[in-house]
């Protein structure tokens, strides 16, 4: 199995365009908008991450809290409305996106439909 580690991470408005943007040419990138203080955001943490180990490498997982630094300029940048958002990045742009908390089902067909 490949390290999963690898294929979650952390991103901020400093890396954000090379960790997101150009890591994007190489395969699909999930961006998930989430903050502490968001109950459905703590909710779909862990879906997220066994999605991400179901794939084993085809796709990452960047995680921006939004409440951090100058985090909220990429929410604003993206136009999010709610969190969680999360938005399917390939290529430098989005494909997809979707808010609040889903099932593991819903999130792994998301996917799918982008690989």
């Amino acid at each position: 199995m490949k390290d999963v580690v690898k294929d979650i991470y952390d991103v901020s408005l400093h890396d954000f365009d090379k960790r997101v943007i150009e890591a994007s040419a190489h395969r699909p990138i999930l961006v998930d908008f989430w903050a502490d203080w968001c109950s459905p955001c703590i909710v779909i943490a862990p879906i997220l991450t066994q999605i991400i180990e179901d794939f084993g490498g085809q796709v990452a997982l960047a995680k921006l809290e939004v409440d951090e630094g100058d985090n909220m300029k990429i929410a604003g940048r993206y136009q999010t409305r709610g969190f969680p958002t999360v938005i399917l990045v390939r290529n430098g742009e989005e494909m997809d996106r979707f808010t609040g908390a889903k099932p593991r089902h819903f999130i792994r067909e998301f996917v799918e439909r982008h690989l």
